[in-house]
């Protein structure tokens, strides 16, 4: 996993527990402090909650980045870009980790773990902490997803 050492938020479904599970042990074997946010079993429950929780982190400064999970990243990752502030992308491998970092700001990273296979969202997650912000060019498309942007005629 990326230094210098992180605070990351994490956050999952019934579904993506257990991928949840292995991420974070990763990123404490790494040396990140790691805020879960849940949930930390298999019954069922509403994932815009954990999405939420997660969100809130990032936004409130408690995390630098978060991570979420569930059965496909669809639902938890349009959850998570329903709060102002937040650029969640649902990620497959590493080239989209590394290029919504680099080109989009993504301070918050989905996986499905229907999808995804432990090694793969590894890779990519690391991939994701690793890239930073390339701006320049990517700036005013970044400044449109902001929830002050205005559109002008």
């Amino acid at each position: 996993m990326a230094a210098p050492s992180l605070t990351l938020a994490l956050g999952a479904d019934h579904a993506g527990v257990e991928l949840k599970a292995a991420l974070r042990q990763a990123l404490e074997g790494a040396g990140h402090t790691v805020l879960d946010m849940g949930t930390h079993g298999p019954e069922s429950v509403d994932y815009p909650d954990f999405a939420s929780a997660v969100a809130s982190a990032v936004i409130g400064g408690r995390a630098h980045y978060g991570v979420l999970v569930c059965g496909t990243g669809i639902g938890i990752s349009i959850a998570a870009n329903r709060h102002a502030g937040i650029r969640c992308a649902n990620v497959h491998d590493v080239t989209g980790a590394r290029l919504t970092r680099a080109h989009n700001d993504a301070n918050v990273i989905a996986f499905g773990a229907r999808l995804t296979g432990v090694q793969v969202a590894l890779d990519a997650l690391n991939a994701f902490l690793s890239t930073p912000y390339e701006g320049g060019r990517h700036d005013r498309r970044v400044l449109k997803l902001s929830p002050d942007w205005t559109r002008t005629p």
